[in-house]
């Protein structure tokens, strides 16, 4: 009788022994193969059911790559500078870095519950001086190439807390922690010229295996686009509008302007009747962020009383303002063709503006337009342009306009320089100083880190600058090149500038003198597989890549793009909801881990759906793992000492399960590999049946196939099974797709084209014998004259009879 599994018992033996003889050793000769989960924000809250998937798909990766040959190098660390840990610690009423280290000591704990093969040399914390250093010497090299600067830049700000806020801060117009309505005020930040890099981070997504969503939404957010920029006169000024935009051919079209609020011109051009609406509305809109402006629905707006002079037809056009427009995109202005354009359409509805159509399907105007027409066709209205094809003159037009001297051909982008730089403590130092005579000066680089300096107090100052601007003993310093009394930049970093190079520490996090080796960075890097979720898909995808180029052409790696391979997990969810604390929908694993094992968990978190989506967690559903993992437990235990010789059946299962296991996880269909496990499972209870047992090879074949997925259970049944090295030492099985085949097949037997039985024939069964054993399975029913005798190979014999 088998001995019941104890996962209790069994996960505590297999822990202690992976510890004393590790499973993954780099010995030097395997091939690398570079395996990364997104690191972790170490949170109070500690690790849900959700942020398992994650970190399970990863080790069952990893593992899987460990039984093909390969040196796996799966490090972990903790995203632990930025708003969240400060906020957290204001809550909480401690210092920053006292609940940080609290917080990463809990996680640590929990993630080791999951059993994943993390190698903790490797660790890195983006909080620890040996790392930011890096972090400020990256910033420091950027600076010295031209890729950081400082600019005025709008931040939200709350006048009741007198502080600037992050837009995660904002919550519907107001301030998340006392309520009051956010503003906006001019500050001085620090910015990244991520711009210099917009055509290789658009042109080099093409290298990437990544998921084609991932990178539409990367192109989306570079968003590279051709067209022209125009100059239109403001009637009655000496102003200028110059308008950005991508539809040149339609300027005949345009019946009006919209300019964003923010527009230098957008309060000048008010006349003295529209001022006072003008102002107000633009006060309005800098309360609300970029996303709600893009996002809403209805439009607003507001005339300025001024016109401008379209210049290929010299028809007036009014000027407005409306929040739809953003100042950060194009020249902040543009024109709007109501007839081709949703947004324009929408907007002159509403305020009456006339619309007037220039592409038509086949030339001919619709005098009944109810929406806009985005197609392509004909030019109508158009003046000199009339009857061209839309498309060529979209092409064409720029070059035009530049020859007249009324626009110029221009490509534009959507992505902004990235703002560096925030009013807070819990951060990496800038390590700039400002000197009166040599202007902002970088800290040598010999002095790295600058360190973030000991507070009692490190709560918003209430007057827009860092907490570190109260500190005066860290902020006055002397000029590092002139010796003259000087400054110390006071804003800090934001939480992506260590999560932007992090992947790189992991393979040489104790070196003092480089951020990484040439030797370590040419051995063991890239990253060949990251995996983590799509919410991170633009933000850190794009800045980590920029990193990378940028330490590229400077040097220090010889490859620029980080990540080979990408995997987005889908988010678990309850009760139709993202789990959080809020909701009152958390499922801890601890209870789940104590009541079923880590290896149930570990399958469940695969089973609960397709890896790449999201999931609803249901409680009962573990219980249905349990009982495979028994059940599959109880077979070995069964079979392994009866002496079983291989039978063609049993052989034939075991290449195929070795078939349909391997590649559905080599195309992450993980839910599918757990179903595969339970169907193969019910295949092997049949041969038991009608065979007496199961052969060893089969039963061993099945332990290795389902190490990476249960790795606890899986080394016992290895060791039941008679081995005495770990299963991972072991190689992951080959099918034979020979050994695969069926060396019988069922045939249906027809009379007339209808079936009357089956038969079993040879798989390569010649046709005269196998229409001898079909006339003989109905030999009763040939009760007529035969006239045609057909045989479909593997399939059919139709006896055709009068």
């Amino acid at each position: 009788m088998a001995t019941p599994y104890n996962h209790k018992e069994i996960e505590k033996k297999w822990r202690k022994n992976w510890e004393a003889n590790p499973v993954n050793v780099n010995d030097g000769k395997k091939p690398k193969y570079y395996c990364l989960d997104m690191f972790p924000y170490p949170s109070g809250s500690g690790l849900h059911v959700g942020h398992w998937r994650g970190y399970v798909i990863s080790d069952v990766w990893s593992r899987y790559k460990i039984l093909k040959g390969f040196y796996i190098i799966h490090p972990m660390g903790w995203d632990a500078f930025g708003l969240p840990a400060e906020n957290y610690a204001i809550k909480m009423g401690v210092h920053p870095k006292k609940s940080t280290a609290e917080n990463v000591a809990n996680i640590k704990k929990q993630i080791n519950e999951i059993s994943a093969i993390y190698d903790w040399d490797m660790e890195v914390n983006t909080t620890d001086p040996e790392f930011y250093k890096w972090t400020q010497w990256i910033f420091v090299k950027m600076f010295k190439a031209g890729l950081a600067y400082e600019k005025e830049m709008p931040i939200n700000w709350c006048p009741s807390c007198k502080t600037g806020l992050a837009n995660e801060e904002v919550v519907n117009g107001s301030c998340e922690r006392c309520g009051e309505t956010v503003t906006k005020k001019n500050l001085k930040q620090w910015m990244l010229k991520i711009t210099a890099y917009a055509d290789r981070l658009l042109n080099d997504l093409d290298k990437l295996d990544w998921p084609e969503k991932v990178k539409k939404m990367q192109s989306d957010w570079i968003g590279k686009s051709y067209g022209a920029e125009i100059d239109f006169e403001v009637d009655g000024t000496d102003e200028k509008v110059k308008v950005y935009t991508t539809r040149p051919d339609t300027l005949y079209g345009a019946t009006f302007m919209v300019l964003a609020p923010e527009h230098a011109l957008a309060a000048k051009l008010a006349t003295p009747e529209q001022k006072a609406e003008v102002e107000e509305y633009i006060t309005k809109s800098s309360m609300k962020s970029s996303v709600d402006r893009l996002q809403d629905k209805e439009k607003t707006g507001v005339f300025t009383g001024r016109y401008a002079i379209n210049p290929l037809n010299q028809a007036k056009v009014p000027i407005w303002i409306s929040d739809y427009v953003l100042a950060d995109y194009g020249t902040g202005a543009i024109m709007c063709v109501p007839a081709h354009d949703d947004r324009d359409f929408d907007f002159a509805t509403k305020f009456n503006i006339p619309i007037i159509q220039v592409i038509a399907k086949d030339g001919v105007e619709n005098r009944d337009l109810r929406e806009a027409y985005t197609e392509p066709g004909v030019m109508i209205n158009s003046g000199e342009f009339n009857g061209m094809k839309s498309d060529d003159a979209k092409r064409d037009i720029p070059g035009i306009l530049e020859s007249r001297g009324i626009g110029k051909k221009t490509t534009n982008y959507k992505l902004r320089d990235w703002v560096f730089s925030r009013q807070r403590y819990w951060g990496e130092p800038i390590p700039i100083v400002h000197c009166d005579h040599c202007g902002a000066v970088p800290v040598p680089e010999e002095e790295l880190p600058l360190l973030l300096p000991e507070v009692d107090h490190y709560q918003p100052t209430g007057t827009g600058e860092s907490p570190l601007a109260d500190i005066h003993e860290w902020v006055n310093t002397t000029c590092p090149v002139c010796g003259a009394p000087a400054k110390r930049e006071t804003n800090t970093m934001p939480q992506w500038a260590g999560s932007s190079w992090y992947f790189l520490r992991y393979v040489d996090s104790k070196n003092k003198e480089e951020l990484v080796s040439k030797e370590k960075a040419e051995k063991y890097l890239p990253v060949d597989m990251y995996i983590g979720g799509v919410e991170h898909a633009v933000l850190h995808l794009l800045y980590s890549r920029f990193y990378t180029k940028f330490l590229n052409d400077i040097g220090i790696v010889d490859f620029d793009e980080p990540f080979t391979k990408l995997f987005n997990q889908g988010m678990i969810g309850k009760n139709g909801a993202k789990m959080s604390k809020s909701k009152g929908n958390v499922v801890s694993p601890d209870d789940l881990v104590r009541d079923y094992g880590c290896d149930s968990l570990r399958l469940y978190e695969l089973f609960v759906g397709p890896p790449e989506l999201d999931s609803e967690w249901d409680d009962r559903g573990i219980d249905g793992v349990y009982r495979f993992i028994n059940r599959f437990w109880n077979l070995v235990y069964d079979n392994k000492d009866k002496g079983i010789k291989a039978t063609d059946e049993m052989i034939k299962t075991r290449h195929k399960m070795i078939y349909d296991i391997t590649s559905r996880l080599e195309s992450f269909s993980l839910n599918t590999v757990v179903s595969g496990f339970m169907e193969y499972n019910n295949k092997f209870h049949d041969i038991i049946k009608s065979q007496g047992g199961l052969d060893k090879e089969t039963l061993e074949t099945a332990v290795i196939l389902l190490a990476p997925f249960i790795p606890h259970v899986a080394e016992e049944l290895w060791m039941q099974l008679g081995h005495t090295e770990s299963v991972f030492q072991e190689t992951w099985p080959e099918y034979d797709e020979e050994k695969m085949k069926e060396s019988e097949i069922e045939i249906a037997v027809q009379i007339n084209g209808k079936t009357k039985t089956v038969v079993m024939i040879n798989a390569d069964e010649a046709k005269d014998t196998a229409i001898a054993k079909a006339k003989e399975a109905i030999a009763d029913k040939l009760t007529g004259n035969v006239i045609k005798e057909i045989y479909v190979p593997g399939k059919i014999v139709n006896i055709v009879m009068k």
